[in-house]
Parts: structure tokens; C-alpha cells; sequence
């Protein structure tokens, strides 16, 4: 079973009031819970694309290379290369 962590943030002022109208009655979300695992998840999937979207880049610039410039690479190289 995965592991749960409690998490305190403090938020004043402009940002707390942003997330408070975004909780409750009038707002998307039912609790303020609800709404950080969200963000944090829409932040998790944006990196994710943002890697498929560098590594699709970067296989569209090699395929339409000459094979005259391909060079052996090993799997750790391209991890390496490839780590954020």
C-alpha cells in the first residue's frame, strides 16, 4: 500500500484567498486536500509530457539526420543525456 504523508504549508495574504475560492461551496473543490493533490498531479503529468515532448524532439531531429552523423551510444548514455 503506498505511504501517506501529512504535509503542513503555510499561506497568507493574495494566496490564501486564491485557495480559498477555490475550496468549498464556491469553489471546484471540496477541501483543500483535494486541491493540492490535484496541482500536484496536473504539475506531474505537465513534466511528464515536457520529457516526451524533449525525447519526441529529439528523435524527430535524429530520423531526419543523414546516417552519415549516427554514432554508437550505449543505454547509460542516453540516460545520462536524457536525466533532468
Amino acid at each position: 500500500m503506498a505511504q501517506t504523508t501529512t504535509m503542513t504549508v503555510r499561506l497568507s495574504g493574495a494566496l490564501s484567498e486564491f485557495v480559498a475560492s477555490n475550496v468549498d461551496e464556491n469553489g471546484s473543490y471540496e477541501n483543500i486536500s483535494e486541491y493540492v493533490r490535484d496541482l500536484i498531479r496536473r504539475d506531474k503529468e505537465r513534466r511528464e509530457q515536457e520529457a516526451f515532448d524533449r525525447l519526441k524532439a529529439e528523435l524527430t531531429q535524429a530520423f531526419a539526420a543523414p546516417e552519415s552523423t549516427y554514432g554508437a551510444l550505449t543505454a547509460a548514455d542516453v540516460i545520462a543525456r536524457n536525466r533532468d
